[in-house]
């Protein structure tokens, strides 16, 4: 068996936390009020840096492309949140957040010029091996143009990653016919996220009812309302088939030099582990790792 899946999974864990920061950072919440949307929640801001790059996107392709928010929730900010500010200039004013947090975060990292270059240029080779084919997220945001300072490439390569992850991890969940409040519920079951961690995503207790009685027929739920052994191989399955679809970023790579660049940004994870600003929990499911993800 290929030794690739695992290295995707370490980097994803390396990756996803330097990713998320953009969604919590005071910094950010400052680029967004600046544009004229509401930071008293995390969400408006949270829709917009994340679906700009595919233009004025309307509720349809949201829900597609996010998938386990509920539509319902997702109507309340999209397409409102193209009336505050078109996504060209939302994408002009995500870069502006990234280049302040990715600026603090390098200096309290100690990361040097060589080694953040060395990042960037490792993270983008990766990113550029990455298949976009049915990966609109991925896609979308490798359409955009390449930064030239090198902090802010490292984190556009890694959000390229990110985003190629994830729409993997869609087509897993798709697989093994779990639909997006039962990607949620399962989840949950099987102790990975606690079940308050998934309040944001907007679905109703009576819609987690009814995805929770779909999986026990299934098989999934005991009466007792346990997970099953088939609950924990069906997610074991999923997150490994993510893992396998993640493959290819660092197949291209090779093995060490995904090893190097996993070293260079030790520092920076450490550096935003200490910065506080994320939530304990990931909350999308996606790989079975309890770090942030929004």
């Amino acid at each position: 068996m290929s030794e690739y899946p695992a290295v995707a999974r370490r980097m994803w864990r390396q990756l996803e936390p330097v990713h998320a920061i953009v969604y919590f950072a005071p910094e950010a919440f400052e680029e967004a009020a600046a544009l004229g949307y509401d930071t008293d929640s995390r969400w408006p801001s949270y829709f917009a840096w994340r679906t700009a790059p595919l233009g004025a996107a309307g509720p349809e392709l949201v829900a597609a492309t996010f998938y386990s928010f509920s539509p319902r929730m997702i109507a309340r900010y999209v397409p409102a949140i193209w009336s505050t500010a078109a996504p060209g200039k939302v994408l002009d004013a995500r870069m502006q957040a990234v280049d302040r947090i990715m600026t603090g975060l390098t200096r309290a990292a100690g990361m040097s010029a060589a080694q953040l270059a060395e990042a960037a240029g490792l993270a983008r080779q990766a990113a550029e091996n990455a298949s976009t084919a049915a990966r609109p997220l991925a896609a979308a945001n490798r359409d955009l143009p390449w930064p030239d300072a090198p902090h802010l490439a490292l984190w556009h390569a890694i959000t390229v990653l990110r985003e190629h992850r994830g729409d993997g991890h869609l087509a897993a969940l798709l697989t093994y016919d779990l639909e997006p409040c039962e990607a949620l519920v399962s989840f949950a079951a099987i102790g990975a996220v606690p079940k308050a961690n998934f309040k944001g995503r907007g679905w109703t207790s009576q819609e987690w009812s009814a995805a929770h009685d779909r999986l026990a027929a299934r098989g999934w739920i005991d009466p007792a309302g346990r997970p099953t052994d088939r609950a924990r191989e069906g997610r074991d399955d999923v997150e490994r088939m993510t893992d396998r679809l993640a493959a290819g970023p660092w197949r291209a790579l090779g093995r060490s030099r995904a090893e190097r660049l996993a070293q260079l940004l030790n520092p920076l994870l450490g550096a935003v582990s200490e910065a506080g600003l994320l939530p304990r929990h990931g909350t999308s499911g996606i790989g079975a790792v309890k770090v942030a993800y929004p």
